[in-house]
């Protein structure tokens, strides 16, 4: 069997009130993985997504991400180029003046020039169905369409691993059918947040519970 892609073990985190959140917390996710994540509300879900990628750091326990462990922030710089975070809210992945350019803030970043950086863009937001929303502002969008261009913008970085909060909150039917569609076709890996059953059922290939600090099989 190959090593996961990411693995947590005996994660420990608390907030300042002194309550452990996650409390010896294990996790592997290996390449194919479509793994969902349920829980109640302050169980500690975005909490754990956070500590995958460094935003914030366990008190103790090991994050081994892509066969090194991650300590540092230095460590976490290219963990985040490599697995990708949506977070539940659009609104703090879109800032730019326009789509495009939101989406090619990440290629930039890798050291894309301009063009390339845009080319790739436009290439994402094709890949998406959404080529048309490359000129228009984030925040004039519905709420399907922020949803989709925050993917667009982690899948620019073309990252093995997708991070998702809660990926449909919050969409009708026809705007959650067209997240649905977008999602399935990606051949990353994944861990996703929802509290849908529907929406775990049509993505999830195992699904578990964040529960008292620790992850169990749902």
């Amino acid at each position: 069997m190959s090593e996961p892609l990411i693995r947590l073990s005996r994660i420990v985190f608390a907030y300042d009130s002194g309550r452990a959140v996650l409390d010896g917390a294990d996790l592997a996710i290996g390449a194919g993985d479509r793994l969902a994540l349920t829980g109640g509300n302050g169980a500690g879900k975005s909490t754990l997504l956070h500590i995958i990628v460094g935003l914030i750091r366990p008190s103790s326990g090991e994050v081994i991400a892509f066969g090194r462990r991650r300590q540092r922030e230095r460590d976490f710089w290219e963990v985040r180029e490599r697995c990708g975070l949506v977070f539940q809210d659009p609104d703090d992945q879109l800032f730019a003046p326009t789509v495009l350019e939101d989406v090619a803030f990440g290629p930039r970043n890798l050291g894309f020039s301009r063009a390339a950086a845009e080319e790739r863009a436009r290439a994402t937001l094709a890949a998406l169905g959404i080529g048309e929303l490359a000129s228009r502002v984030g925040y004039h969008l519905s709420g399907g369409e922020k949803r989709l261009v925050a993917l667009a913008t982690v899948l620019a970085m073309q990252p093995q691993v997708l991070l998702l909060d809660e990926p449909t909150a919050g969409l009708d039917e026809t705007a959650t059918a067209r997240v649905l569609t977008a999602l399935t076709a990606l051949p990353q890996a994944m861990l996703f947040v929802s509290h849908d059953p529907l929406v775990r059922a049509a993505l999830a290939g195992r699904q578990l519970r964040l529960e008292r600090g620790r992850i169990a099989a749902a």
